[in-house]
């Protein structure tokens, strides 16, 4: 399908979103039909999306089909995302959720999108930000920190040797005064 193959070369969606928790980009179905739609009127071509719920053993899924069609030419291709809860969403809007999941990954496999590692746009490829050369301490617990507190006593290492090798609560904090 040659309309097929000049479509898939000439579409370029760049990574348009920033997830500020998670600090990287991306790009929905939404922007993938943006940057599709000037070129699906220029190759005569139409795309529809629609959605089916399927059952896969106990579990219900969302199967999104994009249908591209190009003259007499025709190709399905599927997206898939497991239908299921989210704390703080409603039903309706775990199940939108899902179907822009399904569509976006629809979308992706039938222009050629890619969402790996390597993808130029991918998050591992955002701009690195300073790393902390200073390392975390590691935190004392329960007996272990009853037997620092022992040795401290009997005169085998310092209260402020503790405090500098280990990250301490305010209860243990307070526990160190006391000696």
């Amino acid at each position: 399908m040659k309309k097929l193959l000049e479509i898939q070369a000439e579409l370029k969606c760049p990574k348009g979103s920033l997830n500020k928790f998670g600090n990287y980009k991306y790009r929905s179905a939404e922007q993938i039909l943006e940057s599709a739609k000037p070129i699906l009127v220029k190759h005569e071509s139409t795309l529809v999306l629609s959605d089916t719920i399927v059952e896969v053993g106990s579990k219900l899924f969302l199967k999104a089909t994009a249908t591209l069609k190009c003259g007499t030419d025709i190709v399905e291709v599927y997206g898939w995302a497991e239908l299921g809860e989210h704390k703080g969403m409603s039903s309706e809007q775990c199940t939108g959720t899902a179907s822009s999941y399904a569509r976006k990954y629809a979308l992706n496999g039938l222009f050629l999108i890619d969402e790996t590692e390597s993808d130029p746009d991918s998050k591992d490829n955002k701009k690195e930000e300073p790393k902390n050369t200073e390392a975390k301490k590691p935190t004392i617990q329960g007996e272990r920190f009853l037997k620092a507190v022992e040795a401290i006593r009997n005169g085998e290492f310092t209260a402020e040797e503790l405090q500098a090798k280990f990250e301490l609560n305010e209860v243990q904090q307070k526990a160190l005064l006391l000696l």
